[in-house]
């Protein structure tokens, strides 16, 4: 039996930050040239009170310090990192007029589970839960940063996610994920978020899964990417040969391939499982660090992101154009959709 910690929501010896956003270089051949930024302001942790998840879950708030009418992106960390990752994409999103929403979810390794703890072939789906609790405590986040309140525009929500956050990111805009518990895979998804971006993801499971994957991993095991309709903007390098998949890198192709809707695929030439850098400044599991392919994700997602919540859609037809067919060193844009 997990006891659960005790039930507090606040911002009790929380940590606020004022920064200016930092962005990687890059060469003349960006595909399109970023708006212009704000200082950020960052407030952690949050924590929510979660009795049924066993522990509270901490979230991490970052915001440019001026404008209105600022959309949201969720942001799901890959395993086990925690609410202080990514910040090469966090930075520049919110830089850029997003509120950009972090938690830390129970697989982090800031959290110490044991490999036996009871919640493990459950952690997919608290991530899950985790996310759709930050959106009902909207209003507990949006106090909690200093001169927020009134400026979040709560019906302009996109979840992203890299590695298994790009599978929580996907649940919640249709994926179906059949639980090893049930053998059943149920909608998860949440109407409030109308897009995603899904970075290095997992694909179908199956055939597809070596033997370590299948047995440590089992909500990887079939995953239907079908009913995802909303607009999806896939990232995947095309040398991301992960041991958990006997694919190789075309396995992250499939959030792509096999969902149906409007959406999008950036493949990075060279990129590994941590595209250049994405996971934070100098981060030691970086295998292919590469400053010039971090930049080219900051434009294209921030480009995507102002065009799917309706801010402007000149940048992201730029990018589709400079990066269509190959003709760009750094990589290439296909899609099937609008």
């Amino acid at each position: 039996m997990i006891n659960p910690a005790p039930a507090r929501t606040g911002v009790t010896g929380a940590s606020v930050s004022v920064s200016a956003p930092v962005s990687a270089s890059v060469s003349a051949s960006a595909p399109v040239s970023a708006p212009a930024t704000a200082p950020i302001v960052s407030v952690k942790p949050i924590v929510l009170s979660a009795p049924e998840r066993g522990a509270d879950l901490h979230v991490r708030v970052s915001a440019p310090a001026t404008g209105h009418d600022l959309p949201v992106v969720l942001f799901a960390h890959g395993f086990g990192s925690n609410l202080d990752g990514y910040a090469p994409l966090v930075d520049h999103w919110a830089a850029h007029g997003f509120v950009v929403i972090q938690a830390t979810h129970l697989d982090s390794k800031r959290l110490h589970l044991a490999a036996d703890d009871p919640r493990k072939p459950q952690w997919w789906r608290h991530r899950v839960q985790d996310m759709k609790r930050v959106l009902d405590e909207l209003d507990t986040l949006e106090a909690a940063v200093p001169g927020l309140t009134g400026r979040v525009d709560r019906r302009r929500v996109v979840a992203a996610g890299h590695s298994f956050g790009g599978q929580t990111a996907g649940i919640l805009v249709g994926l179906r994920v059949v639980d090893p518990r049930t053998g059943i895979a149920e909608d998860m998804s949440d109407p409030r978020v109308r897009a995603s971006i899904l970075l290095a993801t997992a694909g179908r499971g199956g055939d597809g899964l070596t033997p370590f994957a299948h047995d440590n991993l089992p909500w990887l095991r079939d995953q239907d990417f079908s009913h995802i309709t909303a607009p999806t903007l896939v990232v995947a390098g095309d040398k991301d040969e992960l041991p958990l998949s006997t694919r190789g890198a075309a396995w992250t192709t499939d959030p792509y391939t096999l969902s149906s809707g409007d959406r999008h695929l950036l493949t990075l030439f060279g990129g590994r499982h941590f595209l250049g850098g994405i996971s934070g400044y100098e981060a030691a599991e970086t295998t292919d660090e590469s400053p010039e392919r971090v930049a080219l994700i900051q434009q294209v997602t921030l480009a995507y992101l102002r065009h799917v919540t309706d801010i402007a859609d000149a940048d992201w037809a730029a990018a589709r154009t400079a990066l269509a067919e190959g003709s760009h060193p750094l990589g290439r844009l296909e899609s099937n959709g609008a």
